[in-house]
């Protein structure tokens, strides 16, 4: 095999950290990259730039892990289109202490029936729009591999610190139709907190991001990331005016396996993903409105590398996905004895694309895979 097969863990590391579930609003790529294109780890003064487009439709509807058939059936679901895209750049400090900055920017499209009116066969019945596109929340963070990358060349490990900025607006507001004790206005308000471009938060952020070389054509990838948000609200009342929108923590973890095919340059792997956003924050009060819960998935992807440029493709498919109880859900059940569980829609798949490219140091060394 000619091709160097170390460069696919840049893949592993850093493009397939996607994550995004619906109305369960997990927004952010997860972990801090680290990894190059060319060569496993990015040495002194390298970098690697990478853009991450992804994509996703909810609209069925979970209560715990019991899907809702009767709201897609009635035509009263909730759909979200939602597209995302982050510019990120990441650095070698040294040879083993990295740092990443990301850019992302978010469009929501949100349709619905219940805020317009209400669903029939009570409300007004009639489907509108509500929408959100800009800036999100703005990454930074560095990191560092736990082994000197020269003499552990099969397997290496990296911790990452960063925050998580609250640059994306968190108060984003549109036209509501039927509005009214008539039903017959159109109010400016919040939209939902699923289709917010940020959470108003300061988070921070934890991950651990590894491979294992089995064979000279098979290695494992983890990836584990937890994202704490100590502030407990972010001051914005709902549409109802009930609550104030939480910032919630968020999770996720992935463990995959791939295989250098017959082609050069080509990988193909598969993976296992849990991802989601926890009723009770780590850190500070888990007071405020949020929709908790997870998607567990089985992550297919393919790879492709030349050179210094990496592609990849991976569509996530949801195998479990828990619309769990949240902080409120809790006290309501406590205070009246009734169990009480929202709801939320969840995407069947995501479809996850990137793209990289590594700026070398002119006097690097070229790495091949060590024997076996």
């Amino acid at each position: 095999m000619t091709f160097k097969f170390t460069t696919a863990v840049v893949l592993l590391l850093f493009s397939l950290n996607s994550l995004s579930q619906g109305c369960v609003a997990i927004r952010s790529n997860c972990g801090v990259g680290g990894s190059n294109g060319n060569g496993s780890i990015l040495k002194k003064g390298e970098f690697l730039a990478s853009a991450n487009f992804r994509y996703f439709e909810s609209y069925k509807h979970f209560r715990g892990t019991t899907e809702e058939t009767d709201r897609v059936e009635k035509g009263t679901q909730v759909i979200n289109n939602s597209f995302f895209s982050d510019i990120t750049l990441n650095y070698g400090i040294t040879n083993r202490w990295y740092g990443a900055f990301t850019l992302p920017v978010a469009y929501h499209l949100r349709s619905s029936m219940y805020e317009h009116g209400g669903n029939p066969p009570n409300g007004k019945g009639e489907r509108h729009e509500t929408s959100s596109f800009g800036l999100a929340d703005i990454r930074l963070g560095g990191g560092f591999w736990l082994f000197d990358p020269s003499k552990k060349e099969r397997f290496n490990y990296s911790v990452g610190l960063g925050v998580k900025l609250p640059t994306g607006n968190y108060n984003v507001t549109d036209e509501f139709y039927n509005q009214g004790t008539t039903k017959d206005s159109i109010k400016v308000m919040v939209v939902d907190q699923s289709i917010q471009l940020g959470d108003g938060g300061y988070g921070i952020t934890i991950d651990i991001q590894g491979f294992q070389f089995l064979t000279k054509k098979l290695f494992l990838t983890t990836n584990l990331y937890y994202m704490s948000n100590p502030m407990t609200d972010n001051g914005v009342l709902t549409r109802s005016g009930s609550q104030y929108f939480s910032c919630p923590d968020q999770y996720a973890a992935r463990l995959g396996l791939s295989y250098a095919s017959p082609v050069e340059g080509l990988i193909l792997s598969l993976g296992g993903r849990w991802e989601g956003v926890p009723s009770d924050d780590l850190i500070g009060s888990s007071a405020g409105y949020r929709r908790p819960g997870y998607v567990i998935s089985i992550d297919p992807g393919v790879s492709y590398i030349k050179n210094n440029l990496v592609f990849n493709l991976g569509v996530p498919v949801a195998v479990e996905r828990n619309r769990v109880q949240s902080y409120q859900d809790k006290l309501d059940t406590q205070n009246t004895g009734v169990f009480k569980q929202g709801d939320a829609a969840f995407a069947d798949y995501v479809i996850n694309f990137s793209v990289a490219y590594k700026i070398v140091r002119k006097d690097k060394i070229h790495v091949d895979m060590p024997a076996e």
